[in-house]
């Protein structure tokens, strides 16, 4: 049976299996165990009733430290593996891995959530978000999209068919603050076919004053209030564009390919890169978040902000 304790001595082997170092790990771990505290008390059974066996009795479970639990989930997130495979590696049955997984999530979730993390959902908040002031106010924002399984209905299936990617896809409207490289905001998990314009405009995005806003081609006329849009130029149709404007488009892409390396970190957990198989309602949206969450985890603890000690600035600048 793979454990925890196992992979937490071989750096290589855990950033492989995990996408996390053992110190990030052991950062999420408290947080983890006082989420799963608070999801499914001690003297509550599985349904949410009294307990009838006093706490502790009975076989004990294959995932009975806390640390294997977290560690089996994220395992799961990071390489998207068949649930009969991943069950094998930690001695559980495809049932049995099936329940940990939709078990454990949610406690994942609430634990980035208890440490600040987790991107902001509603737009409207965006601009009292403690990620968004980080350093200068400078955004990136972009979609991405998912594959997905290819839905049964017909209508559900036409919505989701991206033309752009030539599959059924989820996707998601992704805010990120250039400072730090986190995401801020991750709006709704949508069908495939909708226009990146049509998602950001129900977003009902909120922004410092004075922000900066970098933008693909995708986003032809969004404009919030107050703030200054930068978006490649498009070239007229029939026409070619000036030196000028090419040479704008570059120094523009060069600052927006930030936002690209964002998603490629976002999208390190598999499960959000490979098609989800995962079915249950909602589960999209919340493995999209985790992975944002957990790309904001390895942000914070790799790049931290820099602290300013400003009593010794001051007294460098002006000896007495």
């Amino acid at each position: 049976m793979l454990t925890y304790n196992q992979l937490k001595d071989h750096p290589r082997e855990l950033l492989a299996a995990t996408g996390l170092t053992a110190e990030e790990i052991e950062r999420l771990l408290p947080a983890f165990l006082a989420a799963y505290a608070v999801r499914y008390p001690v003297d509550r059974n599985r349904e949410g009733q009294p307990r009838q066996r006093q706490v502790g009795g009975g076989d004990k479970g294959v995932l009975d430290r806390p640390e294997d639990r977290l560690f089996f989930i994220l395992v799961y997130l990071k390489t998207n593996p068949l649930q009969t495979m991943h069950g094998l590696q930690f001695g559980l049955s495809q049932s049995q891995t099936n329940y940990w997984i939709h078990h454990l999530l949610p406690v994942v979730q609430a634990a980035l959530h208890e440490l600040g993390l987790l991107p902001e959902r509603d737009g409207s908040q965006v601009v009292a978000s403690a990620m968004a002031q980080e350093g200068p106010p400078d955004f990136a924002l972009d979609g991405t999209e998912r594959r997905r399984q290819r839905p049964q209905d017909p209508t559900e299936q036409k919505d989701h068919y991206s033309g752009k990617k030539k599959t059924h896809t989820d996707k998601n409207i992704i805010l990120i603050n250039e400072s730090t490289a986190k995401v801020v905001y991750l709006g709704p998990t949508e069908a495939g076919a909708k226009h990146d314009k049509k998602a950001a405009d129900e977003t009902n995005l909120t922004f410092p004053s004075h922000a900066t806003l970098d933008q693909d081609t995708g986003f032809q006329g969004y404009a919030p209030a107050d703030v200054l849009v930068r978006q490649p130029k498009k070239k007229p149709r029939g026409q070619e564009l000036s030196i000028a404007d090419k040479f704008l488009n570059q120094i523009i892409s060069g600052v927006r390919i930030e936002v690209e390396h964002v998603i490629a970190g976002v999208k390190r957990c598999r499960i959000v890169k490979d098609v989800l198989r995962l079915t249950i309602e909602g589960v999209s949206d919340l493995v999209m978040e985790i992975a944002c969450g957990l790309h904001n985890l390895r942000v914070s603890c790799r790049h931290p902000l820099p602290e300013f000690d400003l009593r010794n600035l001051y007294d460098r600048a002006y000896p007495r």
